[in-house]
């Protein structure tokens, strides 16, 4: 608990602080980035009739405030419906997204449709979308599926810094934007452009005037503590609110007669609201905030307007609110209609504005020959892992905007604070320079977890479950990844992972493990007879290739020793058994998340077999396959789950039974030779955990089959048990949780406590 408060105080702190003005600060010159694009041509005012007054130059200043910025598209729809032209924008933050597209030539319809498409918490997120992230790190969730993760060092754990990598936050950014636009440089915009950044070292305000659009844009919003932030020119950039929420002065010294400026910032909160810590301070950067924006306003003229929409209840997180924060901002335009109709152009004028502003002649991003590939050292990853890994080869025909992605797919490595990257041309063709730095706290991570599974009667199950990866520990990129399990099973396990090669996909794996855990035997009606205990050692060595970021195939030679005993009724005999086993397996695993996922495949094919010569009889062996298709449609979700199994030779047998494994059946009391089991779940998002503390509440059912059966006792349709159930999920930082009831028919019902992985 004491951690995922400090993960929520670290996400709102970050937020509060993208809005708050840490006093005046004296604006800091940008130096000159060159651009390789053409100039477009700035949308001219109407041309004034001869002896008329010539119209006023309007400036629209958008401000920053997360997701109550989305107010600003609301502004923009209205301001367009009463045809108000605007000359010059300014925006910081969340204002510099929705300005900077809507200057450099985006519809309010694409705007609008880029709010309700994205997934916003996959935005702010503290990683990259699982389907992001290396198949190395995905597996590590399948292993625990929790999120909360440390740093580790001799002298202690850290927390890891509330950032999100940019790859999310970027193929946002980009959808946004007309095509072409995104390297273009803010001056040359169809309307003219400022984005507000901070400059993090010394403080100052930093006005971007000939920065490519994509990368002021960027800079505006990086939220420290949320997002990265963006190096440009040489200055390293984060949010433009710490220095300037509402840049009005900005607007003035562009020219404008008049301003319109939309305020989307947070009021102080009541003294009944301050009742913790964390609300104490979110106050007093609240107070900051307010300070900042009080200067702002003073600025301020007579013939300007102030839009205010009515925000409350909307907080910095709340992207599911955007539909009512943009209905907010049309109401606040409507409640200013007197003053800005006054500003409207004719029909024709107006309509010729607009088909000048959505018609930016921009350049194409064309494939280039790449000619240069370089990454930058930067401490101990190994560059040339790093250039591999990208997916580049020096030759290949590519544009920017997938130089940019293949930089940014990097992050998925789970041990990178932020990747940069450059793109420069000439006439030998493209140059790439990747430039990594390291996440310090992620070379040595620590991830800790708890599973519980309880069905209210004497089946429980608990363990509490830690992991520790330390990574980089050679020039190839090797990994020693040690996983500890205590409770209901104990087993504590160690291995050395290493690839052929600095980013080769191909690797062997050797690793040492010990468990022990009990297990029970149950006769064919389902009543138990036996509890059996058992402890086993083992030495393995892998041999495997990654298949990207989506798959791994391997064998495995196990050598194991098992020592059994039956504790119930007691008998003091240990069993003793060694043997050795070849274990050869292919997994697939694209799903977006372990706890309820929506789109996505699991898929696991095995084959065991002993590999003791000189056995009498059949050599035992297993095969088994499990595979999981996640779908979603609107606020429902869900996922089609099958598995078979057949044990040969005298293989231990198969089990079925507990929750969503025919529900309400006893766990693990359904034994065979072969087991097949299938089922349907689907759920409906109800409710959104806090970004710092999870993720969604669905209220959801499943409708479940299977049986076991064997040579003398065939499957047929008739033998199948069905069940069902329903439930409640959570997506905590713990991982999955379930709490629910479910029945076989015919057979008998249960409660379920469940946290933890369902399959």
């Amino acid at each position: 608990m004491v951690i995922a408060r400090s993960l929520a105080a670290a996400v709102c702190c970050g937020f509060f602080l993208s809005i708050a003005g840490f006093g005046a600060s004296a604006q800091a010159p940008v130096h000159p980035n060159a651009a390789s694009v053409a100039p477009a041509a700035v949308v001219p005012p109407p041309a004034a009739k001869p002896g008329a007054k010539p119209r006023p130059k309007i400036a629209l200043v958008l401000s920053g405030g997360g997701a109550r910025g989305f107010a600003h598209i609301g502004v923009l729809r209205a301001l367009q419906e009463l045809r108000i032209p605007v000359d010059f924008v300014v925006g910081t933050s969340m204002g510099s997204v929705v300005g900077g597209a809507f200057a450099a030539g985006s519809s309010v319809e694409q705007l609008e449709q880029l709010v309700r498409r994205t997934d916003w918490n996959a935005v702010v997120a503290d990683r990259p979308p699982r389907d992001q992230l290396a198949y190395r790190r995905r597996e590590e969730d399948l292993l625990l599926p929790s999120r909360i993760e440390l740093g580790a060092r001799m002298d202690g754990v850290t927390l890891p810094p509330a950032a999100a990598g940019n790859e999310a936050l970027e193929l946002a950014l980009t959808r946004v934007l007309p095509h072409g636009a995104r390297d273009k440089p803010v001056d040359l915009l169809q309307l003219p452009f400022r984005s507000v950044a901070s400059d993090l070292v010394t403080g100052e305000l930093v006005e971007l005037r000939d920065t490519p659009l994509f990368l002021a844009m960027r800079a505006s919003l990086a939220v420290p503590g949320v997002f990265a932030p963006v190096r440009v020119n040489q200055r390293l950039l984060v949010d433009g609110g710490l220095v300037r929420n509402l840049p009005v002065d900005v607007a003035r010294e562009m020219g404008a007669d008049i301003i319109i400026a939309v305020n989307v910032g947070t009021p102080l909160a009541q003294e009944k609201e301050l009742v913790s810590a964390v609300s104490v301070a979110q106050q007093m950067l609240q107070i900051l905030t307010e300070q900042n924006v009080q200067r702002s306003l003073k600025e301020l003229r007579p013939g300007d307007i102030l839009l205010a929409p009515d925000l409350g209840g909307i907080g910095f997180l709340d992207f599911g609110s955007h539909d009512r924060a943009m209905k907010e901002g049309e109401a606040a335009v409507r409640t200013m209609s007197d003053r800005l109709v006054q500003l409207a152009l004719p029909e024709a004028q107006y309509a010729a504005y607009e088909t000048n502003r959505l018609s930016a002649p921009v350049p194409i991003d064309q494939p280039v020959r790449l000619a240069k590939l370089e990454v930058a050292p930067s401490g101990r990853i190994n560059p040339e892992a790093l250039a591999v890994q990208s997916g580049l080869k020096v030759g290949q025909m590519i544009t920017s905007e997938q130089a940019q992605r293949a930089g940014n797919q990097l992050f998925g490595r789970g041990d990178l604070a932020r990747v940069e990257t450059e793109i420069r041309d000439d006439q030998d063709g493209r140059s790439v320079l990747i430039k990594p730095t390291e996440a310090d706290w992620a070379r040595s991570r620590l991830r800790i977890g708890l599973e519980l599974n309880s069905d209210f009667t004497d089946n429980n199950a608990y363990e509490l479950k830690v992991m520790h990866v330390l990574s980089s520990l050679n020039d190839w990129g090797a990994e020693l990844r040690t996983v500890a399990r205590v409770g209901t099973e104990r087993v504590i396990g160690t291995q050395w992972w290493q690839p052929l090669g600095a980013g080769s996909q191909w690797y062997i794996a050797p690793e040492l493990q010990y468990g022990s855990s009990a297990f029970d035997v149950f006769d064919s009606s389902g009543f138990r007879q036996a509890r059996f205990g058992y402890n086993a050692k083992s030495v393995s060595v892998a041999l495997g290739r990654q298949l990207g970021n989506w798959g791994d195939v391997r064998y495995t030679a196990v050598r194991q020793t098992v020592t059994s005993q039956r504790t119930i009724p007691h008998d003091a005999t240990d069993v003793r058994e060694s043997q050795n086993v070849g274990v050869l397996s292919f997994n697939v695993d694209s799903l977006d998340t372990v706890a309820f996922p929506t789109r996505g495949t699991l898929f696991n094919v095995e084959l065991q077999r002993l590999m003791t010569r000189g056995r009498d009889g059949p050599v035992p062996a297993r095969q088994s396959v499990q595979a999981l298709k996640a779908f979603s449609f609107g606020s429902w979700a869900g996922h089609v789950y099958g598995e078979w199994a057949r044990n040969q030779g005298g293989a231990a047998q198969s089990a079925l039974g507990g929750f969503l494994r025919l529900s309400g059946t006893t766990t693990d009391s359904i034994l065979g030779s072969r087991t097949v089991l299938g089922r349907v779940v689907m759920a409906k998002r109800i409710g959104v955990m806090p970004t710092a503390l999870g993720g969604d509440v669905r209220l959801g059912f499943s409708l479940e089959t299977g049986a076991a059966y064997g040579p003398d006792n065939p499957l047929k349709v008739g033998s199948l048990k069905h069940a069902a159930s329903g439930f409640v999920s959570v997506d905590t930082r713990f991982g999955p949780l379930y709490f629910g009831s479910g029945a076989t028919k015919a057979g008998d019902s249960s409660m379920y406590l469940f946290l933890g992985p369902i399959w």
